[in-house]
């Protein structure tokens, strides 16, 4: 005689219908479901809240130090690397699920409910979805804010000196100059008369300029650009 082998789930079956206490088990976890769903879907609403939350009553000494930033660390950053650092319901971006689940660690720990967050990240993000390296902050008080999370791949490694033009009219300008010296060493000696000198060099470079700064005033006004201390915390988004 053969014997059946055992299957374990269906021992688990007995033993659960064996246990009187089994519906009050189950109840026990639907209701700890329905609270965690209630608390996604409250996460999810002050995430997109227009409410204006300047701060929340964090426990300092719960803390990581290394994650508070003030206010001017953040926007030299945005600026060096013209970023947008706005309330998080201008975000068009997903927020993912990780991010959700320290917000409940934190109000857990900090016994709260957290509001006002703003993110720090490219100016496309709030225009369209992306996955350039947006960071999640919550306000302190005081212009100082705490880092929640931050996700997506990281920027460029020379986004910084791509966007250095854009952090001051001067930089627009010495760029403009740099550029149109550089053309005017390319056009061949002759090219214009006989003889080359300085006189006809200077001419062609101030043609060169007038040309570059004609097509940058002409994309700046045309697409509504402005510089990087107008923009990284501007809700405005053709900018």
């Amino acid at each position: 005689m053969l014997l059946r082998r055992t299957n374990i789930r269906e021992k688990l079956i007995l033993a659960k219908q064996k246990d009187k206490s089994s519906d009050k088990i189950l109840n026990e976890v639907y209701r700890v479901l329905a609270k965690e769903d209630d608390t996604q879907k409250r996460i999810e609403v002050n995430l997109k809240s227009k409410d204006s939350i300047i701060s929340n009553d964090f426990n300092f000494d719960l803390l990581e130090t290394a994650e508070i930033y003030h206010v001017r660390h953040i926007k030299e950053i945005a600026v060096d690397y013209r970023l947008r650092f706005l309330d998080s319901r201008y975000f068009k971006g997903e927020i993912p699920q990780e991010a959700i689940s320290k917000i409940k660690k934190l109000e857990k720990v900090h016994e709260l409910e957290l509001k006002g967050f703003k993110i720090l990240a490219p100016s496309k993000l709030f225009k369209l979805e992306d996955r350039d390296d947006p960071i999640l902050f919550a306000p302190i008080g005081n212009d100082h804010y705490y880092l929640i999370h931050k996700w997506g791949r990281d920027l460029h490694p020379l986004r910084k000196i791509l966007m250095w033009p854009f952090k001051s009219l001067v930089n627009l300008i010495a760029l403009v100059v740099g550029i149109s010296y550089l053309i005017t060493l390319l056009v061949p000696n002759g090219l214009f008369s006989k003889e080359s000198s300085s006189f006809q060099f200077w001419v062609i470079f101030f043609f060169m300029f007038k040309c570059l700064a004609s097509i940058v005033i002409f994309y700046g006004f045309a697409l509504g650009k402005n510089f990087n201390p107008a923009i990284w915390n501007s809700k405005y988004l053709k900018t």
